[in-house]
């Protein structure tokens, strides 16, 4: 009863206010999802397909955002339209067994994306003030665990400003060295011709869509959305809600792609053919000697946003997916502790921490099947959607998504087992 009447009034003091308002007062849940296609390993995989092969792979970052539109709106569509989270609508569709192995393979995308923003702030910390990459690593895990409390103890729409406020700062650190740099604006319209030029541009294409398309943001936008709009909505209210997501899903990942793709014109236009690029701290010292110590700081300093941000909501996700699929729930800092772990063995061991991104965002890749379909499936579902089920223009777009995504993740495997990568 005190629900409703809090809803009843939230919903009157929105009919209260302007179109604009109205809509502006609903962004937030989209944001903290883009968050993950911002992260370092987004960086790493940028960087090294900029420097190494110029415009080349410009058309992967496109595609994979649009595709990231499709997915992201559709995941939130599926929370606010059944009440219940992508997790929790598989947990009753499947058996003991299938729940338990497809709740494995989610938890090891989720631990991979700790791994990749961990090791993103860590280096971020290292280029800043030279701190060793295991306490940066350390330290990054506690400010994340800070950042997860804030969710825990204030509540969601608190949490979404942080990450908003975090993810203006990656905007504005990683867009900033654009302004100066040499970018071929031809060369980047070229790079919008989908093509490849040998097994270890698709190794990279396959860790750009794994970086630009996460898996473990496909699970957690459901329960965002549901969790952030409530549920039982009357169909005005249900509507509003949908045109009100359109505009969160398409402002907050115009700004995720725009900052990916400013990433790799930067590596194209600025860091092409140096020496040292393929690895962050190599491009973070050619920027700055390229374009000045101030766009390198800014760099730095969006690259450390960029890992406390997305690690704070790759925990999260993790909470989302064992909660929906297992119904169990593990105090948050017993899971910061857990995720953190491999990082830190790799930061510990000396492996190359790029490398290990780059690497991490395979295996992300190879997860987005797993997540997609199901979403697919489910979205286009009427008992499940009723009149919100995937038109069939929407269903043709998704599947033709699906099999895109399957058919690299296929050539990467072939490629790398044959050992061409």
């Amino acid at each position: 009863m005190t629900q409703t009447l809090v809803e009843r009034n939230r919903e009157r003091a929105e009919r209260n206010r302007g179109p604009v308002r109205r809509i502006v007062t609903l962004l937030g849940p989209a944001f903290v999802a883009a968050v993950a296609y911002v992260d370092p390993g987004n960086v790493a995989a940028n960087l090294t397909a900029g420097a190494e092969h110029g415009y080349l792979l410009v058309w992967v970052l496109v595609a994979s955002n649009l595709m990231a539109v499709l997915i992201q709106y559709t995941s939130a569509k599926l929370g606010l339209v059944t009440g219940r989270s992508m997790p929790e609508l598989l947990r009753g569709r499947l058996r003991t067994r299938g729940r338990l192995a497809y709740w494995a393979q989610a938890e090891v995308v989720a631990a991979m994306t700790d791994l990749a923003e961990v090791i993103g702030g860590a280096l971020a910390l290292y280029l800043l003030f030279d701190i060793p990459l295991v306490l940066g690593g350390l330290i990054v895990g506690v400010v994340s665990l800070a950042l997860l409390m804030i969710q825990n103890r204030r509540g969601q729409r608190h949490f979404e400003f942080v990450i908003m406020g975090l993810l203006a700062i990656i905007a504005i650190g990683f867009m900033a060295g654009l302004v100066v740099s040499d970018t071929d604006w031809g060369g980047a319209a070229e790079g919008l011709i989908p093509r490849f030029d040998g097994p270890s541009t698709v190794l990279l294409a396959a860790s750009m869509l794994g970086a630009t398309v996460m898996p473990h943001v496909i699970y957690l936008h459901s329960s965002l959305a549901r969790d952030r709009h409530g549920v039982g909505h009357d169909k005005p209210r249900l509507r509003h809600l949908l045109h009100a997501t359109k505009w969160d899903v398409a402002v907050s990942l115009v700004i995720a792609g725009s900052v990916n793709i400013a990433m790799l014109l930067l590596a194209a236009g600025s860091l092409r053919g140096v020496a040292g690029t393929d690895s962050i701290e190599g491009a973070y010292d050619a920027i700055g000697t390229a374009l000045g110590p101030i766009i390198a700081g800014a760099f730095a300093v969006g690259l450390l946003a960029s890992g406390l941000a997305s690690t704070s909501v790759g925990c999260y996700a993790g909470a989302a997916i064992m909660g929906g699929l297992l119904h169990r729930r593990i105090p948050v800092w017993i899971r910061r502790s857990i995720t953190l772990i491999p990082a830190l063995v790799i930061l510990g061991v000396g492996a190359n921490p790029t490398w290990a991104l780059v690497i991490s965002q395979v295996v992300l890749s190879v997860g987005i099947p797993f997540a997609v379909i199901p979403l697919v499936r489910l979205t286009s579902d009427k008992a499940v959607m009723g009149e919100h089920a995937n038109s069939t223009t929407t269903k043709v777009v998704a599947w033709t998504v699906v099999a895109s995504i399957v058919a690299l993740n296929l050539a990467l495997l072939v490629l790398t087992f044959t050992g061409q990568v």
